[in-house]
């Protein structure tokens, strides 16, 4: 439109009828023109080629669009882009088509990404406890196990993977409890793991859904519908039937176990309140940096004096010290990259899928800990472990079509 303003004018001016000569003849007609009237004035700013011709006191775009009506009785409209505009049309093609094929199989990066995750999840549990057969400080190794991370966080920062957003100390006063259960709940764990079986752990964690409920009940104020409450049924029965008759129980592992699952319901509820618009890797990255001071202390004075007597050179003389260190920075990378994967596929995910996701890695982890270990289970811890998991599906699955007709509602 404004280059049929700017043919229009000319021939207005000049009284030429028809466009038959090249560009360039037509502005030095049109600058001739313009200087011998007094009346009508067009000081033409660059050239054509950098498409900056002023008309009236507006900028022409850089694509010059030539109409042939007049010229053609309307046969064609001609449209001339500058040869950058052009190449640079020919690479966002070329980069559509090197993007199609991801667009085309997403599933293929979703079960890359729920893989990884159950692989890293797996190895760590399986390196975790290993090194608990020979090393038995579960504060120690919690300690390295966020140290690692923090290091992987140091360097992803200073090379711009992602780049660190900034904090200030609003933001790091609200993420502070969400920290310190995190670390709590972290080292509980790991005194769990170091105490009795994997399975075992893992199938008293299957309660964490319960204080969940429990804790939105009765401190957020929060109504829980009956259906979720009746799927808890039996995962409390089942990590009943499987604690009565473990062959690893013992009182310091199932606490412990419980007191994780209470230090993990109230990470979530502090993380509701923490909610920021800072990106999940950088918020997970602040986390662990805290929860690493927060651990350092109860590891010095717990397990302090025991490991400079002799914990070191314990586990030095049974395995030596490439394999002892190696260890420890292979369990503390595993136990990183395991839970950005899980925030990481969550992202990815619609809550149902990520919530029956997240029973399968539980099944996945006890299963391969029972065969790696060896580890014999009688037949009602069994049958209860996996009572425990079937109610824990249940429960996830209810629970997340819940929160998506919560969020549909709010929609409409």
């Amino acid at each position: 439109m404004e280059s049929r303003v700017l043919l229009r004018a000319t021939a207005n001016v000049v009284g030429i009828p028809k466009l038959r000569r090249p560009i360039g003849a037509i502005h030095r007609q049109f600058s001739t023109a313009s200087s011998s009237s007094s009346s009508f004035t067009v000081k033409p700013i660059g050239g054509i080629g950098e498409g900056a011709n002023l008309i009236s006191g507006r900028q022409l775009r850089p694509i010059l669009l030539l109409d042939s009506s007049a010229i053609n009785g309307g046969e064609k409209r001609e449209i001339l882009k500058p040869v950058k505009a052009a190449a640079a049309e020919g690479g966002d093609t070329a980069g559509e088509a090197k993007v199609g094929f991801l667009a085309k199989y997403p599933w293929l990066v979703t079960g890359f990404f729920f893989f990884m995750w159950y692989f890293l999840n797996v190895i760590f549990n399986i390196l975790n406890k290993k090194i608990y057969n020979y090393f038995p400080y579960p504060y120690f190794v919690s300690v390295i196990h966020l140290f690692v991370g923090v290091v992987y966080c140091l360097i992803s920062w200073s090379v711009g993977l992602p780049k660190r957003a900034p904090i200030d100390s609003n933001l790091l006063k609200v993420l502070i409890p969400v920290a310190v259960c995190h670390a709590l709940g972290h080292v509980t764990s790991n005194v769990s793991f170091a105490a009795v079986a994997v399975s075992f752990t893992h199938t008293i964690k299957a309660l964490e859904p319960f204080f969940n409920a429990a804790a939105s009940q009765f401190i957020m104020g929060q109504s829980i519908p009956i259906t979720l409450w009746l799927s808890l049924a039996p995962v409390v029965l089942g990590v009943a039937m499987a604690s009565l008759t473990e062959l690893s129980f013992n009182w310091l592992g199932f606490i412990s176990a419980m007191i994780s699952n209470i230090s993990f319901t109230y990470r979530s509820i502090f993380s509701k309140k923490a909610m920021t618009d800072m990106d999940s890797t950088n918020v997970y990255a602040y986390i662990s940096i805290i929860a690493l001071f927060v651990c350092i202390p109860p590891a010095i004075i717990v397990e302090g004096p025991k490991l400079l007597n002799h914990g070191f050179a314990d586990a030095i003389a049974k395995v030596g010290m490439t394999k002892f260190i190696s260890d420890l920075f292979w369990v503390g990378m595993f136990y990183h990259l395991y839970n950005q994967l899980a925030t990481n596929t969550l992202e990815r995910v619609a809550p149902l899928t990520h919530a029956v996701g997240n029973v399968l890695k539980r099944v996945f982890v006890i299963g391969f800990s029972i065969v790696i270990f060896g580890n014999k289970i009688s037949t009602q811890t069994g049958i209860g472990t996996g009572i425990a998991i079937a109610g824990v599906a249940m429960y996830s699955i209810i629970k997340a079509k819940i929160e998506e007709e919560k969020r549909q509602g709010k929609k409409a």
